[in-house]
């Protein structure tokens, strides 16, 4: 039997009706993110679990062999030709697949799991999320790229055709750059997808303007569950 990915995690209040599995980015941990749980301003009434899982730590081709957390290798940043490592990118979707088996044998349904993600967490969580069986709840994808847009070109589900996307990045952004992020809005946009943007004028982060209107988003698809 597979292990379950190791994971920090927040609940809002007793018996969670809703679950957020939340991916930190390359080279960080599941803690990075536990301290925006507060700062989203989500109402007392919602009972949420957050969870904040732990990449495991493998070799980065483009950090010259460095061993460091990560969801998958990157072997190239160049952004005409981010080559990216498809063996673990699927590793890692079956993994997040996991934790959400995990939520639904916790009494959470599919239709009230969110999955969010941060740089290459986020590519994760798209990669998870428009690929993924059962009808989730929505995506939170920021700073942020697709790593593999054939993949869900070819692997899309209509379960998850209609889920609610919230991706927003940086116009400072000199890791991930905006115009990935774009690429990625216009892709999905192009095929359908239900996805509403953002952009701040800041680098490789998060703003608080930005988790509040994250807060909001969440606040508002929960309570039309």
């Amino acid at each position: 039997m597979e292990t379950l990915l190791p994971a920090s995690e927040v609940e809002t209040a007793a018996n969670p009706q809703f679950s957020v599995i939340w991916l930190h980015g390359l080279g960080a941990d599941g803690s990075d993110f536990v301290p925006v749980v507060p700062e989203l301003g989500l109402p007392d009434e919602l009972a949420i679990r957050f969870i904040f899982p732990h990449a495991p730590s493998i070799p980065v081709t483009c950090n010259e062999g460095y061993v460091m957390p990560a969801w998958y290798d990157i072997i190239s940043l160049e952004i005409s030709s981010r080559l990216v490592d498809e063996a673990g990118i699927l590793s890692s979707c079956q993994a997040i697949a996991r934790l959400i088996a995990r939520e639904n044998q916790r009494g959470i349904p599919s239709h009230r799991i969110f999955i969010a993600g941060f740089s290459q967490g986020g590519a994760i969580a798209y990669a998870t999320a428009l690929t993924y069986p059962e009808k989730l709840a929505g995506v939170l994808a920021l700073s942020t790229y697709l790593p593999l847009p054939g993949l869900l070109a070819d692997k899309a589900v209509l379960a998850n055709r209609a889920i609610p996307i919230f991706a927003a990045h940086g116009t400072e952004d000199e890791v991930v750059p905006i115009e990935l992020g774009l690429a990625a809005r216009d892709f999905l946009l192009e095929r359908g997808y239900r996805l509403e943007w953002h952009d701040y004028p800041m680098p490789h982060s998060v703003c608080l303007e930005e988790i509040k209107v994250i807060g909001k988003w969440l606040g508002d698809i929960m309570a039309a569950c």
